[in-house]
């Protein structure tokens, strides 16, 4: 998504550019895994670009996003090179576990129905790669769905000192102690949330669930 305080949530000509490149270099080198699982990602992501943004210009998160809105061919297309990797048994690379990440996602036809186990065990797999504080920080959202917003809390809540800048730690942060009835802690981190968002999107996205605690 586009950054700054004044931008807008997507830039629709970087990202149709940036597609159109990674295509050409999956034509030159069609035997990278890590190619192949890039395209997947951006496909993947790309296809819900029409979902991502309401009417009014405020982020729709995933688990509330139409998937009727979303674009059924590139979805086919990400999933085919997705299955085209798994079925090469090679390990996968960071691209490829995320573009797998990503299947799962857009294979639910509803939020409800996504496989978090898979997710979880994916993530898993993606920390081992990369154990970045970001990538726990997605784990620990993922882990919320199948063991609840305690657990989920407390390995966010671990992560504080090297994310403390980053918006979307005290927006996931929010959310967890949202589910726990912590009402005044959730508010103050919707704040600080608030305070380090990107675009407008998400501001205002946010303000409307923090506002939502009354």
């Amino acid at each position: 998504m586009a950054t700054g305080p004044d931008a807008g949530p997507v830039r629709h000509d970087l990202t149709a550019e940036a597609i159109r490149l990674a295509r050409l270099i999956r034509a030159l080198m069609p035997d990278d895994g890590e190619v192949a699982g890039l395209l997947a990602l951006m496909l993947l992501t790309e296809a819900r670009r029409a979902a991502r943004v309401s009417a009014t210009g405020e982020l729709v998160t995933l688990g509330e996003q139409d998937r009727g809105a979303w674009d059924a061919s590139l979805i086919a297309e990400g999933h085919r090179l997705v299955r085209e990797r798994l079925a090469t048994g090679a390990a996968p690379g960071r691209y490829q576990i995320l573009a797998a990440i990503n299947a799962v996602h857009t294979s639910a036809r509803d939020a409800r129905d996504t496989d978090w186990s898979q997710v979880v065990a994916l993530y898993e797999q993606l920390v081992r790669l990369d154990p970045s504080p970001v990538i726990v920080l997605n784990r620990a959202v993922a882990v919320a769905e199948l063991d609840g917003a305690e657990v989920a809390l407390a390995a966010a809540d671990r992560l504080g000192d090297e994310l403390a800048g980053y918006h979307a730690y005290h927006a996931t942060r929010a959310d967890l102690l949202r589910r726990l009835g912590r009402g005044e802690e959730s508010r103050a981190a919707y704040d600080r949330a608030i305070e380090l968002a990107g675009n407008t999107a998400e501001t205002a996205y946010l303000t409307r669930r923090r506002d939502q605690l009354g």
